[in-house]
């Protein structure tokens, strides 16, 4: 093995500006594999946490209005699965905002905050003022701002039946969702169902930590709950967000692969045009003694050298590429337009890929080599 190792790495240094476009050639395959799928990797999580990151994965309704909150029990469900992040539950009510002459619908959410804070993240979210607590309430920022709504003012909420009563506002905050911004009134659960004269909850709303399995959570929970009871998932309300990150995978995957072949018909091509220019050499080495298994290996180690320097340079330029392209393609704020996500491990096995497809692409070369006949490739020269 050292002798068809020290042939190969003595082929490669003879002809270094070769070697380089090799080399070239397979880290340009790894740094686009690896920014392509970082890219979309990026894309996706950043459209899962906009759309339901901090926001119910599972939810148990009922097919009345309202129902009681002792019709389940929220640590029992917590049980039910490990997935199971946090459990909480709300009241929803409809309703008017009302402020001078101007007023719009809105929707009140009660909440338990210790509860809500674990799925909305609703503390880390208030950009003035505090959380709400006893009767005080919380809105977000473009109500605010429409109704120039500031801490510590006033607002009177009108029911569609007809009660209303006046609040103070503790806080505003931004869910970063210019339609709930708007639309959510949220306060204590207690005040909420004390307002409308209600003790029950519109819903008990479920977190896991692994999204993508909310529809298997839903379904051991039903089986587990009251069948008067419906659960749901956002799964089943998000159809069209699962078709497009499908598609975005799947184009990630088909772009890579073709980048992929791209990659081992270079190498193939340059390394069977390195058996031709070499014949003479290695029908010397197969005269002096050199047997054609051994022949065959120097291509082997050839193509195995080329994919791990092409695979290291590949991963640093894979990773200046996403560096640069989270400095440069920023938002007015300087927020990237993507957040790129860096995974380690991905980066890792697409270097691991070059270097077994430089592998794989090398024994054509190598079976050609081990067939070369010494007496005729030093006969014709």
């Amino acid at each position: 093995m050292r002798l068809p190792f020290k042939i190969a790495n003595r082929f490669l240094w003879s002809n270094k500006a070769q070697t380089a476009l090799i080399a070239l050639g397979i880290a340009v395959g790894v740094a686009v594999q690896i920014f392509i799928g970082s890219l979309i990797t990026g894309l996706q999580e950043s459209l899962i946490n906009k759309t339901v990151g901090n926001s119910p994965h599972v939810k148990i309704t009922s097919e009345d209005k309202y129902f009681k909150l002792d019709e389940v029990d929220l640590d029992q469900i917590k049980k039910i699965d490990d997935n199971i992040n946090a459990v909480s539950y709300s009241l929803d009510v409809p309703a008017l905002i009302s402020k001078g002459d101007k007023n719009t619908s809105i929707l009140l959410r009660g909440f338990d905050l210790e509860r809500a804070d674990k799925i909305y993240n609703i503390k880390n979210r208030i950009i003035d003022g505090k959380a709400f607590w006893g009767d005080k309430v919380n809105l977000g920022k473009d109500l605010a701002k429409e109704f120039d709504i500031k801490v510590g003012d006033k607002i009177n909420i009108i029911t569609s039946d007809g009660k209303s009563k006046e609040f103070e506002v503790a806080g505003v905050y931004d869910f970063k969702v210019s339609s709930l911004n708007k639309s959510w009134i949220i306060l204590n659960v207690s005040s909420l169902q004390e307002f409308i004269n209600n003790n029950n909850i519109s819903s008990v709303e479920i977190k896991v930590d692994d999204i993508f399995s909310a529809d298997l959570v839903a379904e051991n929970i039903k089986n587990n709950i009251s069948s008067n009871l419906k659960v749901t998932n956002w799964k089943q309300e998000n159809e069209e967000l699962l078709s497009g990150l499908k598609g975005q995978s799947i184009s990630s995957t088909m772009i890579q692969v073709f980048v992929l072949i791209a990659v081992v018909l270079g190498i193939a091509s340059v390394l069977a045009i390195t058996v031709l220019q070499k014949s003479k050499q290695i029908g010397i080495l197969k005269a002096m003694g050199i047997k054609d298994r051994q022949a065959s290996y120097i291509f082997l180690f050839q193509g195995l050298m080329l994919g791990v320097l092409g695979g290291i340079l590949g991963s640093a330029l894979g990773l200046g590429l996403l560096y640069s392209f989270s400095k440069f393609a920023v938002n007015k704020d300087g927020t990237p337009v993507v957040e790129v996500s860096i995974k380690y491990g991905f980066i890792v096995f697409s270097a691991f890929t070059a270097i077994l497809s430089a592998g794989f692409a090398s024994l054509i070369p190598a079976v050609k080599s081990s067939k070369l006949n010494p007496i005729e490739v030093i006969k014709n020269g």
